[in-house]
């Protein structure tokens, strides 16, 4: 991605985390990042295009970075602790992102169904992981779409804990609390 595209994509994604995708305009976004319309327009055809690029390329990095960290992990335990840290780190690097998925994942707008599908899609990563898990004799038995949806949640509840703190997320405190409460319970083997 070239340096003004990139940049085009860095300022939509602060603006739409801050005033939401409605009250932004490209207009707005073009003059955050000083360029003309018609640069805005060589890289992205509307707004929507924008906003789906960013979801997109957010959610990608995300699965990939899942992929990669729970190939190395040797049973599904770990494997689940591996995606909770990810996506704390996600959250925690990448706040302006995920708050604008999670903004977006209600409603019936094309944008809504996107970011509403592309959630659901990573949450049956995390149901399938449990799944092998159980079947491995591994993880206790339960309904890995509840857990799953859980463990997405739960993970997202770190914009809440900041929000609440007003304190940036220490993310090996977190994970640390996430492990002792939470993820030591799903082992078959405690």
């Amino acid at each position: 991605m070239n340096k003004t595209k990139r940049k085009i994509f860095e300022t939509s994604m602060k603006l739409f985390a801050q005033k939401g995708y409605d009250a932004t305009s490209i207009e707005e976004i073009t003059a955050t990042v000083g360029v003309a319309k018609g640069t805005l327009y060589y890289h992205f055809s509307s707004k929507e295009e924008i906003f789906n690029f960013l979801v997109e390329e957010g959610m990608k990095l995300l699965k990939n970075s899942i992929d990669i960290k729970i190939s190395k992990a040797s049973n599904y335990i770990d494997k689940i602790r591996a995606v909770v840290l990810i996506q704390i780190k996600v959250i925690a690097k990448y706040e302006d992102f995920m708050t604008i998925v999670l903004s977006q994942i209600w409603g019936n707008e094309a944008r809504n169904i996107m970011c509403k599908n592309k959630v659901i899609e990573y949450i049956k990563t995390i149901e399938n992981i449990l799944k092998e898990g159980m079947e491995q004799g591994e993880i206790i038995k339960g309904d890995p779409a509840v857990m799953a949806s859980g463990i997405f949640g739960l993970t997202c509840s770190s914009l809440v804990y900041k929000l609440k703190t007003n304190k940036e997320i220490d993310i090996p405190t977190l994970y640390k609390e996430f492990d002792n409460s939470i993820l030591k319970s799903l082992s078959k083997s405690k």
